[in-house]
């Protein structure tokens, strides 16, 4: 006698009511993971990276500009330390991920007051600055800890590709939104208390993404199986991930060198509109993110190792290049280079250095390592910074440590002659681009 196949109805009521609550769970989970990576992308966009402009329109000066994107970091990489104790202590990662957000939104309210008041200050700025970075910083390692508990292995790789396209358009709309407000506001009396409403949305952004965070659940809680890696024991010569972390922190530093200061040099030296300003970022962020695909096809076929050496060296001229011309079809051309170089120089990275974190580590790692990176970036814009005040803030000095700076990037490659062979997997390479933190 022939089976009758059951009506795909009936095969999906014979799963157990548990089977099915953890699914719906899950589903529900996945899209609040979703919607929190573009909300918080829109913050990141609107809020973070205006603060150098804020800096420059407040009158601080063009050091300052440069380094209130780089030195509070310092200070956050000492507050984010406190990271997997405050995990243990909590017994949760949720927890101590909702209070980070929280705490991370209500840095942008001083800023926003102090921007429609007019009474600014370094202290304030800098201060509140390195509150959002500590807060932020801390809260990454967590997430990642917990995230790999919501979101099951065998669809990650097609998840978190779907998430980072949110993240990455939550981005671009928070940074062209911000853009325009302040070229609409440009050259009025209003001109600075426009910041208050970018500072403002930003706030109001992470809230909502703490909410989403809050309503996610936490199927894994920390137990006591977690390892504490120090820097010490990090860059060891016996662990394979140690050299690799030397040449990270190294391009780093070269690359902070002149980070930071192209804002300053395109806002008051190039004297770039607003809407060109953002036009040249925009178009980095975008040939990121059309670029990744390819990248990671490359990536599996000649493997990260080798990718990392074609992303080293391809990061090396890019701020060479601003030597050449200011012109703005000419920098939009540059702009197109950079995102491409260093997409794929970061998707190595990820490749390199995710896999080669053990699951029992992934939080006491990520909190050194963003220690370390926070350090490196903080000595790069010193450097260039301390160029700046010795020779003066003319536009030869910029081009002097743009200048610099690819020529330490590729001295930086000498670092990673030392670094071995690693394999790498398809679905790492899928889930280290898209993976952007919380």
């Amino acid at each position: 006698m022939a089976t009758v196949a059951r009506p795909a109805s009936r095969r999906r009521a014979i799963l157990s009511p548990p089977a099915e609550a953890q699914r719906g769970r899950t589903r529900k989970d996945l899209r609040a993971m979703t919607a929190d990576g573009a909300i918080f992308s829109v913050m990141v966009g609107i809020g973070e990276t205006y603060l150098p402009a804020f800096v420059l329109a407040a009158g601080m000066g063009e050091l300052a500009a440069g380094l209130v994107a780089t030195l509070p970091m310092v200070a956050g990489a000492l507050l984010q330390l406190v990271s997997p104790a405050a995990v243990r202590w909590l017994g949760s990662h949720r927890r101590w991920v909702v209070l980070c957000a929280a705490c991370q939104a209500m840095a942008f309210l001083p800023l926003a007051m102090a921007a429609w008041s007019g009474c600014i200050s370094h202290w304030l700025v800098f201060g509140m600055a390195a509150v959002y970075w500590g807060s932020g910083m801390a809260a990454g390692p967590a997430w990642n800890s917990w995230a790999a508990t919501l979101v099951p292995g065998a669809m990650r790789a097609g998840y978190f590709a779907h998430r980072t396209r949110f993240s990455q358009l939550g981005v671009l709309m928070g940074f062209l939104t911000g853009g325009f407000t302040l070229q609409y506001f440009a050259g009025t009396s209003r001109a600075i208390t426009a910041f208050a409403a970018l500072f403002l949305t930003a706030a109001v952004c992470r809230l909502i993404s703490a909410g989403l965070l809050a309503s996610q659940s936490e199927p894994t809680p920390p137990g006591n199986n977690h390892h504490r890696v120090s820097l010490a024991q990090l860059l060891a010569p016996r662990r394979s991930d140690g050299a690799l972390l030397i040449y990270f922190f190294a391009v780093q530093t070269a690359a902070q060198i002149a980070g930071p200061y192209f804002t300053p040099y395109m806002l008051k030296h190039i004297r770039f509109s607003y809407y060109e300003y953002v036009a040249l970022i925009a178009t980095s962020y975008a040939t990121k993110a059309v670029a990744l695909p390819a990248l990671g096809r490359l990536a599996r076929r000649i493997g990260a190792t080798q990718l990392l050496w074609v992303g080293g060296l391809a990061i090396a001229p890019v701020s060479a290049f601003w030597l050449v011309s200011n012109s703005f079809g000419y920098l939009l051309l540059v702009q197109v280079a950079a995102g491409l170089a260093w997409a794929g120089y970061e998707l190595a990275m990820c490749l390199l250095f995710f896999e080669a974190i053990r699951d029992d580590e992934r939080t006491s790692v990520l909190t050194t390592y963003n220690a370390g990176n926070a350090v490196a970036t903080a000595l790069g814009a010193l450097l260039g910074g301390g160029i700046l005040r010795l020779v003066g803030e003319a536009p030869e000095t910029y081009l002097m440590i743009f200048g610099l700076s690819s020529i330490a990037r590729l001295a930086a490659m000498l670092c990673l002659l030392r670094v071995p062979r690693e394999e790498h997997t398809a679905e790492g390479a899928e889930q280290c681009r898209s993976l952007n933190g919380v």
